[in-house]
Order: C-alpha cells, then structure tokens, then sequence
C-alpha cells in the first residue's frame, strides 16, 4: 500500500491567451473549476497507476468545495483519510493557463495548513510515504521521521520550493524536485550536476519540462528524454510524474522503469485540461509507450550535456 499525505484544493482554472504581467488585466477565455492540490493530485496519479492500494491524508473545510474533491479521490479509488476543519475553507488554487499550456498558480491553503503530526494513520502495511510542501513544513517532517523509524520508503516532492533542513532530507529516500526546487534545497546556481553536489538524499529526480528529467542515485546517473506531445495544460503534469513513479517502484521497477513511466504519463498529463482530470490510466500509458521508440544517442547526450553529467 501507498500513503500519500498533502493538500487538497479546489482548482479556479481560467484560461487565457498569455499570463498577465503585474498590474496588467488580460481577458480570459474560459473559465472551470477542476478537483486538484498536490496531493490529491498524485494520490490520484498513484491510484490510477493501478500498482497498490492508494491511501490519502489531507484536511478539508466544512464547505461545498470538499465534496467535489472527495468524489474525484472515490472515483480513482483512492481511501481518502480526511482532517475535517470547521473554522477554515477547503484550500483553492487560482490558475491562469496561457495558450500554449504553461501556467501561473496561486494557493490559498485554507484546511491544509491544519494537518498535523498527530493526524498520521498507523503505517503498518505501507511500503511507501508519498509527501509534498503544500502542508506545515513540521509535520511533513514529522512524518517523514515516523515512516523512516517504521522502514517505509519515503518519497519527498519539494514543492512548492522551500530551503529544507538536513534533519528532514536525512529522513528521505527519494527527493523529487523541478530545477528551480532543486537550486532552492541546494542552496546554490549552477547546472543541475553542480547543484546535485550539495543535495545530501540518496536518489534524487530532477524534473526538466519538455527536457525530460535526470535521476542521480549512489550508483548511476539516469537520463530519460521528454516524451513529444503537444500541450494543451500543464496543470498537475509534475504530480502525475510523482505518484505513478511511487506506484512503479512499489511494484518494485528500477528506477530507470519507473523514470520512464512516470514521464510518459506525466507528458499525456498535458495533453488534457484541468489537473485530476488529466490524470492518466495504467492501460492508456501502456498504450502511450508502446508507441514510442527507444531514445536516441543524441537525444540522451543532449540531455546529459544540458544537465552537465556524463
């Protein structure tokens, strides 16, 4: 079984030719609400992965917007354990997604900044502990420091980016971050390969976007080129990545496999508006990737030379 713990909002998702600058107002093109947060999102992801059992801790209000989010975790099959709050709102996200399918978001955290150390289920069972930094900076310490006294594989999302502690990276097996994530718990500029020097966490994944992504772990060095497809949103692309990854490496795939996978999905992810919504299934990425060829020399040294590794 898998445990994710993280944040539940609701998505107000406005589309728009370009993302406003400062104090500018642009006339949007669309507007919908999608179920989302972090980590509903790869909750999501992971349950629909089709690898484990998928168990969710988050905190929601008391309000009309938690029972839309609910519904979708029901509907992906995810167990859904939820902090229910009186005194503050299900946590929302307001989106602008520009024409060619990046993003601007802001969250207001509402519930989620509620979950506590004490609100963490018994781990017996769990293999894996899926986390992000959309809920109080302590308790996903916390939790983190439980799952490693418990031998559960802690998974860590750095997002949004935060400096870290040593005392938490000491309690991660997995760290996954963007590159701008990975200079901020790095604490230093330079070239993903500079950067992972001052990263103290065994296995680390760096997410590039239409790159693709690179993996250090203590023995190797694994490059896995994007996959082509044409963007449409990219809402909830990199928590695809994150939960069908941890659904990969439960099933106990090399991290080269599930490195894979999870950027396939992750790349359909942009294909489809909204975040949970553009989740994919297990069959459909199987379909995806049956499809694709090997990675060119050229496309891997390409991505090696950008990322600085050799």
């Amino acid at each position: 079984m898998i445990l994710v713990a993280g944040s539940s909002n609701l998505d107000f998702v406005v589309r728009a030719e370009r993302i406003p600058c400062p104090g500018e107002t642009v006339l949007g093109q669309g507007f919908r609400t999608f179920p989302g947060g972090k980590g509903a999102n790869q909750a999501v992801a992971c349950a629909r992965a089709g690898a484990a059992t998928t168990h969710f801790l988050t905190a929601m209000g008391a309000d009309n917007f938690a029972p839309t989010i609910e519904a979708s975790l029901r509907d992906a099959g995810v167990v859904a354990h939820v902090v229910r709050s009186d005194s503050e709102p299900t946590g929302c996200a307001f989106i602008c997604v520009s024409a060619d399918g990046v993003n601007a978001i802001t969250v207001a955290p509402g519930a989620n900044s509620l979950l506590r150390p004490e609100h963490l289920p018994a781990l017996a069972g769990f293999s894996h502990l899926l986390l992000q930094l959309e809920t109080p900076l302590p308790t996903v310490a916390a939790y983190a420091q439980a799952a490693r006294q418990q031998g559960v594989i802690v998974v860590l999302n750095a997002a949004p980016a935060q400096a870290l502690a040593q005392q938490l990276l000491d309690n991660v097996d997995i760290l996954v971050v963007n590159e701008g994530e990975l200079a901020v718990v790095a604490g230093h500029q330079g070239n993903v390969a500079d950067c992972l020097r001052h990263v103290q966490v065994p296995n680390v994944i760096v997410t590039l976007g239409a790159r693709g992504c690179c993996a250090r772990t203590p023995t190797e060095v694994i490059a896995q080129p994007a996959f082509a497809v044409q963007a449409i949103d990219t809402t909830a692309a990199g928590d695809t990545f994150c939960g069908v990854l941890v659904a990969a490496l439960s099933q106990g795939a090399h991290l080269r496999k599930a490195v894979r996978v999870a950027s396939a999905a992750g790349a359909m992810a942009c294909e489809v508006p909204g975040a949970q919504a553009s989740i994919p299934c297990a069959s459909d990425v199987d379909k995806f990737l049956a499809n694709q060829s090997e990675d060119s020399e050229t496309s891997l040294q390409m991505l090696r030379s950008y990322c600085g590794v050799h």
